[in-house]
């Protein structure tokens, strides 16, 4: 009789070594029929011995259920963006920068490819996936486990003796040819079509069901490891144990000795790009040895040990059939060239933003003309030019409006500014855009709120400003008889709305949509002041006080709260029970004891995680940095700290103990 747990553990090894060779290696050797049927003997006996069902097994890939929400993942050590460069005199200035940072060092480095896809983080113990996670805004992202064990690239489990507890980051990706063919099943279904394959990619690994995203061929390339616990000198040699520990890397990349070696790189890659079976859009230039990217640091998100070269963008000609006018939530005017549809870069591009009358003026842009079309970063499309040799003989200057085209108001242009704005804060079309800015994911978070819904909201008249949102519960009855609105939708969009009131009170005050303010404003100026009211009290001055607040953004402020309409939106929002202070546990630690001060950790501390130390040293005023410069205050040191410790002692930074700390905290 044969035994169902050594069995089991037969047909995995089979099944996970089958995966390997097909989806990393692009070796196959056992065909389709030979894989469905181990898999249907695999899934048979765990059904008959539920005991024995693991984690890493191949049938727990894709899960029988949808998730509600995504829950927030905290990555441990942020995961920075690049610099961007466009020409090899940026890259000569990066070099330049790191060898005046290095001295008489040495250094090499290693040139990857610059895939087009969504950053992700896997994260690994006692050799078992247990979270995967988006990239989100570099400190934290959603925890995506589900959808990435769909990747049959991604390992479930890895056997090593040395890496058992570790993180890989990546890039997923779907394939030129497979982006074409998901466009070309959903022009069959009647189906909007996709954008660009790097968008689908994203869109894809947010779907709340994995069974949706198992259907979909997402890929992966990983570069990036890292292990408290294992000895790792060089990020070349990383890549080298990625692929040993069966992680899918990509082959292209290459060590050169200098930067004369990375334009021959840039060069060869470029000739190639258009041959690969994905999207690239330049490559990635990073200091080899990991103890010198310790050292360089980063400047502000952004490592000062790698750098972006992007290629030069695609170039398309192709017709503007007509220029139309968008109007914003703030009544700015933005011009809109409606293309006569044209491939490239990956999308079919058909609109283009034309950002400004002034800039229609400078490029003497005009309907009907031929004009160049490049994608900004292979991404943005953009009109570049006009084909003036083409232009019909009967063309005229486009004519600045001087009325709004949504609610015919009389435009304004402010002096200094190149823009013009309807001045009516009531036009329809800054209604909707406050709304939808205010319902964002980043702001209230409000799932089911999108544009088409909003706009019935507003047609039907349920809804005639973003507070009266909140009265939406009241209107259930009449809601469910309007077409399209089922029971299910319409409760699951009131519990939404209902859940947003827990948002804390920085959330609220990026979403009620104030000029200049974006969520890191909005986060500085509510610790500041610790409550809307003194807020809506305070001085031009007191706003321009706060650390990196200026002048237009502090009476943009106080404009926001002089005004009558602001006045009542926020009484409404105040009635629906939104957070306008911050909450007591944040009040008890408010104090301005490191105001202005900038830290620096390093080292590992006994009483402290990293994490907290940095929360503590935030609440308490001050600032955090990942690299020592002639502007650091303090170097907190924990044991082992290394060159950041050294360069301190150089510079004269003073250096703190975790006693130190602690007294300074008292």
């Amino acid at each position: 009789m044969v035994n169902p747990e050594k069995r089991i553990a037969e047909l995995r090894e089979n099944i996970l070594d089958a995966d390997y060779k097909y989806y990393v290696l692009d070796e196959p050797d056992l065909d389709d029929y030979a894989y469905d049927m181990m898999m249907k003997e695999l899934e048979a006996l765990e059904k008959e011995y539920p005991l024995l069902v693991t984690p890493d097994s191949p049938t727990q890939r894709v899960s029988g259920k949808a998730t509600q929400k995504f829950t927030e993942a905290v990555h441990k050590v942020p995961m920075l963006s690049l610099s961007n460069s466009y020409n090899f005199d940026d890259l000569l200035d990066f070099d330049k920068r790191v060898k005046s940072l290095l001295g008489d060092e040495p250094y090499e480095y290693i040139c990857e490819l610059k895939f087009d896809g969504l950053a992700v983080s896997l994260v690994f113990e006692k050799g078992y996936l247990i979270r995967g996670s988006t990239r989100g805004d570099g400190t934290k992202g959603d925890d995506v486990t589900g959808n990435l064990k769909t990747i049959r690239s991604i390992p479930l489990r890895v056997k090593s003796d040395t890496f058992r507890n570790f993180e890989v980051r990546g890039e997923v990706f779907i394939k030129k040819d497979d982006f074409l063919r998901i466009n070309e099943e959903q022009e069959n279904l009647g189906e909007k079509l996709f954008s660009n394959p790097r968008n689908t990619a994203a869109g894809t690994l947010k779907q709340k069901d994995s069974r949706k995203v198992a259907a979909r061929p997402l890929n992966i390339f990983t570069y990036y490891l890292r292990d408290e616990n294992a000895s790792l000198s060089t990020h070349g040699e990383n890549l080298k144990i990625l692929k040993e520990l069966r992680f899918p890397v990509n082959s292209h990349w290459k060590k050169v000795k200098d930067i004369d070696g990375v334009k021959k790189y840039c060069d060869s890659i470029e000739e190639i790009r258009d041959g690969l079976p994905y999207e690239i859009d330049g490559v990635v230039v990073k200091v080899n040895s990991l103890a010198q990217q310790e050292f360089l640091g980063s400047a502000g998100k952004s490592p000062r040990w790698a750098i972006a070269y992007k290629f030069k963008a695609k170039e398309k000609t192709t017709r503007i059939n007509g220029i139309t006018l968008q109007v914003g939530r703030t009544g700015t005017i933005t011009p809109v060239a409606e293309l006569e549809p044209v491939f490239l870069a990956g999308s079919t591009i058909s609109r283009a933003t034309l950002h400004n009358f002034e800039e229609i003026r400078r490029k003497d842009i005009r309907e009907k003309d031929f004009v160049k079309i490049e994608k900004g970063g292979d991404v943005i499309p953009k009109v570049t030019g006009v084909v003036l040799s083409d232009r019909p003989k009967d063309s005229r200057p486009f004519p600045e409006p001087s009325k709004c085209p949504v609610c015919g108001t009389k435009l304004e242009k402010p002096e200094e500014e190149v823009y013009i704005y309807c001045p009516n804060y009531f036009c329809p079309a800054q209604i909707q855009g406050r709304i939808e800015h205010f319902v964002w994911r980043d702001a209230m978070d409000i799932e089911g709120l999108g544009g088409s819904i909003i706009a019935v909201l507003l047609e039907k008249g349920f809804i005639k400003d973003f507070a009266d949102i909140y009265s939406l519960k009241e209107k259930r009855a009449e809601l469910l008889k309007v077409d399209r609105f089922g029971a299910k939708s319409v409760d699951n969009m009131l519990q939404a709305i209902e859940n947003s009131k827990e948002k804390q009170f920085d959330r609220v005050l990026f979403a009620i949509g104030i000029k200049h303010i974006g969520e890191r404003t909005a986060k500085l100026i509510a610790k500041h002041f610790g409550s809307i009211d003194r807020l809506a009290e305070a001085t031009e001055e007191e706003i321009d006080d706060i650390y990196e607040i200026g002048p237009a953004i502090a009476k943009s402020v106080c404009d926001f709260f002089r005004d009558a309409k602001s006045k009542e939106l926020i009484k409404k929002l105040r009635k629906a029970g939104l957070k306008f202070e911050i909450d007591e546990s944040e009040k008890q630690e408010v104090n301005e004891k490191f105001a202005g001060k900038v830290f620096v950790l390093t080292g590992t501390l006994q009483k402290y995680s990293r994490n907290k130390a940095e929360e503590i040293i935030e609440k308490l005023g001050g600032r955090t940095s990942s690299s020592v410069s002639k502007k650091t205050d303090y170097v907190l040191a924990g044991a082992d700290a290394g060159s950041k410790l050294e360069k301190a002692k150089k510079l004269g930074v003073r250096i703190l103990s975790e006693s130190d700390f602690e007294e300074m905290m008292k």
